[in-house]
C-alpha cells in the first residue's frame, strides 16, 4: 500500500493552498510545506494544459537542486480556461465580476497540473475537468463576490463554496480536480514512483 511505501520518503509540499493541504492529510500522507517565492509569469504563446504545466514546473526550480535522495517535491497550477482565454485570479471584485459573468450559462475547463521532482527526475501530469454553470443573475454573482471573496481563486470560484452549491449544472472529470488537485491522479502517481 502506498502509505506505506512512503514511509522511506519526505514529501514536500510547495502550495500555501489551504485546500491542497487539506487534500493531503484526507488522503493521509504526511507532508512537510516549504514554500519559496516565484512570480508565475508564463510566456504568452502557451495555452491551457500548457500554461499550468509551466507553472507547475516554475514553482519547482527554487528548491531543485537542493533536494535530498528521499524527498519528493511536489508543486502544482490550477488554469481556468475558457473560449481560448486563460482566467487568473481576480485582483478585485470587478475583476471577479467579469469572470464569473462571462463563466455564466457555459462550458468552461478546469486544468490543474501537478510536477513531481525528485533530486534526480522530474515528472509533470495533469487533469482536465469540463464545468458547466447555469445562467447567473447579477445578484448571485455579487452575493457570492461579497459574502466569499473569491480573490484567490482560478477563475474567481470555489467549487467547494456556495456558489458551486447553486450554480454547477453538469461537470465531467474530477470534482477534486476543481477544488485544486486531481487527488486520485497524485496519489497512483505516487504509487508509481515508490514501486
Amino acid at each position: 500500500m502506498l502509505l506505506q511505501k512512503l514511509e522511506k520518503y519526505k514529501i514536500i509540499l510547495a502550495s500555501g493552498s489551504p485546500r491542497r493541504q487539506q487534500f493531503f492529510k484526507d488522503l493521509g500522507i504526511p507532508f512537510k510545506v516549504r514554500l519559496k517565492d516565484v512570480d508565475e509569469v508564463y510566456p504568452d504563446n502557451l495555452k491551457g494544459e500548457e500554461i499550468s504545466d509551466y507553472l507547475a514546473e516554475l514553482k519547482a526550480s527554487p528548491q531543485k537542486e537542493t533536494l535530498l535522495a528521499n524527498e519528493i517535491l511536489i508543486t502544482s497550477d490550477t488554469v481556468v480556461w475558457y473560449n481560448n482565454e486563460s482566467l487568473a485570479k481576480a485582483a478585485n471584485a470587478g475583476e471577479a465580476y467579469k469572470m464569473l459573468r462571462k463563466l455564466s450559462g457555459d462550458w468552461h475547463k478546469v486544468i490543474t497540473s501537478v510536477c513531481f521532482t525528485t533530486s534526480i527526475k522530474q515528472t509533470t501530469v495533469n487533469h482536465t475537468t469540463k464545468v458547466k454553470f447555469k445562467e447567473l443573475s447579477d445578484d448571485e454573482i455579487w452575493y457570492y463576490i461579497e459574502n466569499y471573496k473569491p480573490f484567490d481563486k482560478a477563475g474567481a470560484y470555489g467549487i467547494q463554496e456556495w456558489i458551486g452549491l447553486i450554480a454547477i449544472e453538469k461537470i465531467e472529470g474530477s470534482y477534486t480536480n476543481v477544488v485544486g488537485l486531481p487527488t486520485q491522479l497524485v496519489y497512483n502517481y505516487l504509487e508509481e514512483i515508490t514501486k
